[in-house]
């Protein structure tokens, strides 16, 4: 006798539970998440819901022990603490790369580190046209990052008639474009350093080097040293979320018992909850954009929302193809195999989508509430831009290209 559940289980299954596997298994599914929070958080921002998330967004939270004190709100415990997950695992994927990726033969790494140098040099060099001003040039690191999560996902919404090798090369450079941006940030948006942290923190990731090139591999210990680092960091007065990068730097690569590296290993395990839970809450608390504050006319005239968008829509696209173009004139690589300067085109301006990076560069870039919000809005509008220019673009090139074989 057939059990009475079986069947409603088996209909969830197929209907509901399936369906969601197949979806958050797709590339764009990240993309996807992260472009519904942003709607959801706007419409919650321009609602009558605004006053409760901006409570919500100012909530105190303290850790004391002691004299030592931690007081930040939920905002910046979610900037500066859920973050650190994000940039290790960014540096984790960068280390990779580098290691046995599209980085570690330098021919191929060749024309995407150019690509990316182009792309955070002439976004930037936009950005300061426009903002000379003492008050606003420090945001010129704003247009720099490429969100990979959103560029993959519109390549992703274009089918399988994508060259790979163009896939590849936008991962390559979006990659070496966030080690740019973490290196931006720890660099020229950290100051007042404190140097007892600062070696605190140095002299336990080198224990922890040590102590792995010796071969332990302790999960709690680890563990353990990682906040560590992070407090550290966070009193240092360099970004806290630089401490996720360098951990993942330290993270050793050797093979495990199922036969995968470490690094693919925690990949495999963070990339969910980056994707689907840190980026999406990420977005939620700093998309917010109130169109009361947003005046169109004030925001059209602004400078700091002038630099961002032309520098995300202009400057990204322009810094890559330049770029790309001395690099194989020059002879120092080659175009990918099926990836023309067209398909170079439409990448370049998927590499003006700046979402998650950009928002996180404004946010330390100002203090002003008002430049803040012109940033965020010119990042909102630079990203739709560029992302529907490059789609279309690829979109028309991938059809004319299709329109002999349909023949």
């Amino acid at each position: 006798m057939k059990h009475p559940l079986k069947k409603p289980v088996d209909v969830i299954k197929k209907t509901i539970v399936s369906p969601l596997q197949r979806f958050f298994n797709t590339e764009a599914a990240g993309g996807i998440i992260l472009l519904v929070v942003t709607v959801f958080t706007l419409g919650v921002v321009n609602s009558p819901l605004a006053e409760a998330y901006e409570h919500l967004l100012h909530i105190p939270i303290s850790f004391q022990i002691g004299n030592f004190l931690i007081d930040k709100d939920l905002h910046h415990f979610v900037n500066d603490g859920l973050m650190v997950l994000f940039f290790y695992t960014v540096g984790l994927e960068i280390k990779r790369e580098m290691m046995i990726g599209e980085l570690s033969r330098p021919k191929d790494a060749a024309l995407p580190l150019f690509a990316a140098l182009g792309g955070m040099i002439f976004p930037a060099a936009f950005y300061l046209l426009f903002n000379a001003n003492p008050e606003t040039h420090h945001g010129w690191g704003i247009p720099m990052a490429t969100d990979i999560a959103f560029a993959v996902g519109v390549l992703t919404l274009l089918g399988n008639r994508v060259p790979m090798a163009l896939k590849a090369f936008l991962l390559a450079f979006a990659i070496i474009d966030d080690l740019g941006a973490i290196l931006v940030i720890a660099i020229f948006y950290s100051s007042n350093l404190v140097m007892p942290y600062l070696g605190g923190a140095a002299a336990i990731l080198f224990v922890l080097y040590v102590l792995q090139k010796a071969g332990l591999r302790n999960l709690f210990f680890g563990i353990v040293c990682g906040v560590l680092v992070w407090v550290a960091f966070l009193k240092s007065g360099i970004h806290a979320t630089i401490a996720g990068v360098i951990l993942a730097f330290i993270t050793p690569m050797d093979r495990l018992e199922n036969g995968d590296n470490r690094l693919d290993h925690w990949i495999h395990i963070l990339h969910p909850w980056v994707a689907f839970v840190i980026m999406p809450l990420f977005a939620f608390f700093n998309a917010g954009v109130s169109l009361h504050d947003l005046q169109l006319d004030a925001f059209v005239h602004s400078s700091v929302a002038q630099g961002v968008v032309l520098g995300l829509v202009f400057g990204k696209p322009i810094g890559i193809l330049l770029f790309c173009f001395a690099t194989v004139k020059l002879g120092l690589a080659g175009l990918p195999r099926g990836v023309g300067w067209s398909h170079l085109t439409g990448a370049g301006f998927l590499g003006g989508i700046g979402f998650t990076m950009s928002l996180f560069i404004g946010s330390l870039a100002f203090s002003h509430p008002e430049y803040e919000v012109f940033s965020k809005g010119g990042i909102l509008v630079a990203s739709i831009v560029a992302g529907l220019i490059g789609f279309v673009i690829l979109k028309t090139l991938i059809s004319k290209e299709a329109e002999p074989a349909a023949e």
